[in-house]
């Protein structure tokens, strides 16, 4: 009997937004039988032999059932530990402290004061997606209110300084399956891109990437540190982006480490990716 591959959308996007379309006859021609289904759906997920989260989109306004489907799954990629840590991105102060080049991060639990930086800044919750509640604020500007509408929808908030590199290089994302090093895309800014048709997601500008040696460097310490505070080997990721920015000394900070549900930008690489990424399937099975 073939192996059963279920690829994992949300009600809004049951079959994702595209990018995932060449993963279908890939893992096909590995044996394996395909199909979609939504999250919150009747599907019967324990029967298939991988479950593997590609457009989950809307799970920030419901993480707490999200993760409690997660852990009803047996064979889920990445798994539901993975996706409880990584949806939080306080994450990024867990890799800070861990010696990891991340963009200068603060957290802002609800009923603290907020600090802003001297410099342009980026105010966010902990737990979203498709920069939903994302706002960028100039330097000196007092960013209280919106600190203030975050932490009454019960968000913990992320301040960052803005890296004013994204207005010209954008960000570099690095993709991994299986631990290993696939490929690279790069993204246009996202702040003050318009909302994509489905409301879940802000629509980008992407663009194949060769990433340089300082990047893909900063990528692997970035796994490695993420694999250790998770307990696991950096093989057990089926797949992993690794976004990065240049900091004002023009030197690669992690903007973001996407172990849930990100786009892997399948459309802007070359075609043996979508086979790479079936074979790591088939490598977490075995």
């Amino acid at each position: 009997m073939s192996p059963t591959a279920i690829l994992v959308g949300c009600a809004e996007l049951p079959s994702g937004d595209g990018d995932d379309d060449a993963v279908v006859p890939a893992l096909e021609s590995l044996g394996f039988s395909v199909s979609w289904a939504a999250w919150d759906s009747s599907f019967d997920f324990a029967s298939a032999d991988a479950v593997i989260l590609r457009a989950t989109w809307d799970y920030a306004s419901r993480r707490a059932e999200f993760l409690s489907w997660c852990e009803s799954v047996p064979s889920l990629y990445n798994s539901a530990d993975v996706v409880r840590w990584n949806t939080d991105k306080s994450y990024l102060v867990e890799l800070l402290d861990a010696g990891v080049a991340v963009v200068p991060t603060s957290l802002v639990a609800p009923g603290e004061s907020a600090r802003f930086p001297s410099s342009d800044f980026v105010v966010k919750p902990s737990v979203g997606a498709g920069s939903r509640g994302a706002a960028r604020f100039a330097a000196g500007a007092d960013a209280s209110a919106h600190v203030s509408s975050l932490h009454a929808d019960g968000h913990t908030v992320l301040i960052q300084p803005y890296q004013s590199s994204v207005d010209t290089a954008g960000e570099l994302a690095l993709v991994y399956l299986g631990g290993i090093y696939s490929h690279a895309f790069s993204k246009g800014a996202m702040l003050g891109s318009t909302m994509d048709a489905s409301g879940l997601y802000l629509s980008e500008t992407l663009a194949p990437a060769s990433p340089p040696a300082d990047a893909v460097a900063l990528a692997e310490d970035v796994l490695d540190a993420a694999s250790a505070l998770l307990g696991i080997l950096r093989a057990e990721l089926l797949y992993a982006r690794v976004d990065l920015v240049r900091g004002a000394d023009g030197k690669p900070l992690l903007l973001e480490l996407e172990l849930t549900e990100p786009s892997l930008g399948f459309r802007q690489t070359d075609p043996a990716a979508a086979l790479r990424f079936a074979s790591a399937v088939r490598q977490q099975l075995a």
